[in-house]
């Protein structure tokens, strides 16, 4: 049943691949198979955050509040591990742009993320049906970069697959 349920979200994912010395944005889209509503709410809400991408998250969702995220379910927001992301400006159920403000301890890429932001686009394809766009942005032709454009283009992609498949699971 997992491996059908994957085989689905990977279906529907689509995400530009990484070339040699590529500095255009990275594109991973995808629809999720619920309303624009919860969508943009599992991504410009506290709960909605913590109900799909990280254990530990909460968002202050102005232009220049912050989007706090922890992935492990034994830390907490502020520790070490916590990413912080800047919001750098948003159209309620049209699009939000972030920029990484904080790396976890150990991030492997200090340089070339403090040149890199991430535009997220929302497009209502129907009562039901989110077209959701993830554009990342900033990246340069250092050997720095470029690991990063593929880790973040892998990343996208990841998370994708986690907004469909928490709705793939029935939740709304």
């Amino acid at each position: 049943m997992r491996r059908a349920m994957i085989a689905l979200v990977l279906s529907v994912v689509f995400c530009g691949g990484v070339s040699a010395q590529d500095t255009s944005p990275i594109v991973c889209e995808g629809v999720v198979e619920a309303p624009m509503d919860s969508v943009w709410g599992a991504w410009t809400t506290s709960g909605g955050l913590r109900s799909w991408l990280a254990p530990h998250a909460d968002i202050d969702l102005r232009v220049g509040g912050l989007m706090r995220t922890n992935y492990d379910p034994a830390g907490a927001l502020g520790d070490p591990k916590t990413i912080e992301n800047a919001i750098l400006s948003f159209e309620p159920k049209k699009m939000l742009s972030i920029k990484v403000t904080r790396t976890p301890d150990g991030f492997p890429f200090p340089a070339a993320i403090r040149n890199m932001w991430t535009v997220i686009y929302f497009d209502s394809l129907g009562q039901d049906r989110t077209r959701v766009r993830i554009v990342g942005l900033g990246f340069e032709d250092s050997e720095e970069s470029q690991k990063m454009r593929d880790f973040f283009d892998r990343g996208n992609t990841v998370t994708l697959q986690e907004l469909q498949s928490r709705y793939a699971k029935g939740g709304q």
